[in-house]
């Protein structure tokens, strides 16, 4: 695609400009902030990775990933302000379920040792990741600040932390993994996923595209599932001070 072709695709964000206005939604502002910051993100990333793929470098990959990483927690952090330290929390999280995917990738020789496919596939393995991560803290925070006095009564008749947060944390969960869950039960019917498109596009067998595509669908279900489990197993002791009580203070403050 030239430059010229994508200066053409404008079109598509002056339609929802001129609908914004039209119908008064307020929504010109943050058009305009997305388009232009999409386009220099993309752009920069775009020959950052050319270079990094040109070096082929093992330190420049990893600085890749940890960027990923890092740039993943302080945006996904945001839903979970009332949770104390959880931004190396969301790290830690990224970060095992980055190892277990590329290692098992690497390990079992699904795919080549090269940041051809290693960055690429960390990108939408983080992504996701923060994605469900985001989830799973609007729900998780939600659920305690609404069922604040049943948590309270478990612990008053004795019961642990964890006994106390069970249902709290197993809602959440649940919550934020259903929508990985669904979306691949009408995958290739209701929609054509995005990599297997990009690849059709791009002149790939479809039979090949597809098999990608599932590679891609596997290991988002497991994100999903290690990503909100990890998270809330992580997060939930710091509801608790070392007597077992709910520091319910924390979930106001920062509602």
């Amino acid at each position: 695609m030239s430059f010229l072709a994508l200066a053409m695709t404008l079109a598509f964000v002056i339609i929802p400009l001129i609908l914004s206005k039209t119908f008064k939604l307020g929504l010109e502002k943050d058009t305009l902030i997305a388009t232009v910051r999409s386009i220099v993100q993309l752009l920069v990333v775009g020959y950052l990775l050319q270079f990094v793929f040109d070096s082929e470098h093992i330190l420049y990959i990893l600085l890749m990933i940890a960027l990923m990483i890092v740039a993943a927690a302080l945006n996904a952090r945001k839903k979970g302000a009332s949770i104390r330290g959880i931004t190396w929390k969301l790290v830690v999280t990224f970060s095992f379920v980055e190892l277990l995917t590329q290692g098992i990738l690497l390990g079992l020789n699904i795919t080549p040792p090269t940041a051809q496919y290693i960055i690429p596939i960390s990108g939408m393995v983080i992504g996701n990741s923060m994605v469900l991560g985001i989830l799973f803290l609007n729900r998780f925070t939600a659920e305690m600040a609404t069922r604040q006095e049943e948590t309270e009564l478990i612990l008053s008749l004795g019961g642990t932390p964890k006994q106390a947060i069970h249902r709290q944390l197993l809602t959440s969960i649940q919550a934020s993994t259903i929508p990985t869950i669904e979306s691949q039960k009408t995958i290739g019917l209701v929609q054509l996923p995005g990599m297997m498109s990009g690849q059709i596009i791009a002149g790939a067998d479809p039979v090949q595209a597809v098999m990608f595509q599932l590679l891609i669908l596997f290991l988002l279900l497991t994100t999903a599932v290690i990503t909100s489990i990890l998270l809330g197993y992580l997060s939930y002791p710091t509801l608790f001070n070392k007597r077992m009580q709910f520091l319910d203070g924390q979930l106001q403050d920062n509602s």
